[in-house]
């Protein structure tokens, strides 16, 4: 196992958080919440029929993990909860009960009262599915505007160098289509601010990236990555932050020399804001694919309380990993 990735779960171990699966009807993940059980990574709710989930995954076991099912349990607390905080904007408490029996709104329900610490979706539904009750009932954390979502990106081996010991924050590459130069200011906040309370990076070194080093080019688009670069440095100071640049000229010290040598962190970057989300999807799937890194979230940034939305496509230690990064996030919140 990747020492980092180790880490991480070793971390969540000693934390005693419990994280609701609002998914019970995909194999990935009751597997997921079996492994995470077994090796007390955290407590996990399982959302769904509990008879069907014994059925279907008759050789999982399931010891220590509650299930609950939607559609029988109790749900006017819940439906009572978010109709209070809904009815200003006009809705009906029928309402409340409908969406209150859908698993994505139970689950950050859940979180919201307290019954669950964090909530690990979007194996099964989009992440609007996940966003939308997310900011409707969680909320964003005092002071940010913006919920956005970064990666960790762990490089193999050959590639160690790279970042903090090989390991790197991607941001935004999930929510934000095409942010404006205040929203990727708040990105590039809460990417640094990931990069130290998740990958426990002592220094996070923030480039923002572009198609451009230093006016190299000219464009409205890079325009706006450096106004944002500019926001961010009259908000947060001390943060070591520089852009724009160009990934290579991010990375590469020898290239750094060159195009960005009186930059303080140029060369030696460790978390990379893209300009927008088609940047951001692409480069971390081609990182992923190509040089063979670890591709571990999208992790949510900026809600009050830990909601992590998962790939549709996502493995059964992809689970397992967010799992564990989202136990974290509920020990710092």
């Amino acid at each position: 196992m990747n020492k980092f990735l180790e880490s991480i779960k070793e971390k969540a171990k000693k934390l005693n958080k419990t994280i609701v699966f609002p998914e019970g009807d995909d194999e990935r993940v009751v597997k997921a919440a079996e492994i995470i059980t077994r090796q007390k990574i955290a407590h996990i709710v399982i959302l769904g029929d509990e008879a069907a989930i014994k059925q279907k995954h008759s050789d999982a076991d399931l010891t220590g993990i509650k299930i609950v099912n939607p559609k029988t349990i109790d749900i006017a607390p819940y439906a009572q909860t978010l109709y209070e905080m809904r009815k200003a904007k006009g809705m009906s408490l029928e309402e409340a009960e409908k969406l209150a029996r859908g698993e994505m709104y139970l689950g950050v329900l859940m979180v919201q009262m307290d019954e669950a610490d964090g909530m690990v979706g979007g194996a099964m539904h989009p992440t609007s599915d996940m966003l939308r009750p997310g900011l409707q009932i969680i909320k964003t954390t005092p002071g940010i505007s913006t919920v956005s979502s970064c990666f960790v990106m762990v490089m193999p081996e050959r590639a160690s160098s790279f970042g903090e010991s090989g390991v790197l924050i991607f941001g935004d590459c999930a929510v934000n289509p095409s942010p404006t130069a205040e929203q990727l200011a708040a990105i590039a906040i809460a990417s640094a601010e990931s990069a130290k309370t998740i990958a426990g990076f002592s220094e996070p070194r923030v480039a923002m990236l572009s198609f451009s080093t230093k006016g190299s080019a000219k464009h409205e688009s890079i325009d706006k990555v450096v106004q944002a670069t500019e926001i961010v440095q009259k908000l947060v100071p001390d943060l070591k932050i520089d852009g724009e640049l160009q990934f290579d000229a991010a990375v590469v010290e020898r290239i750094a020399k060159s195009k960005a040598p009186n930059s303080s962190v140029a060369g030696r970057a460790n978390v990379f804001i893209f300009p927008d989300l088609q940047a951001g999807n692409i480069g971390y799937k081609m990182v992923e694919r190509l040089a063979g890194a670890e591709a571990i979230g999208p992790i949510c940034q900026g809600f009050r309380k830990p909601l992590n939305d998962l790939s549709r496509g996502c493995s059964v230690e992809d689970i397992i990993n967010v799992t564990a990064i989202t136990a974290m996030q509920a020990a710092v919140g």
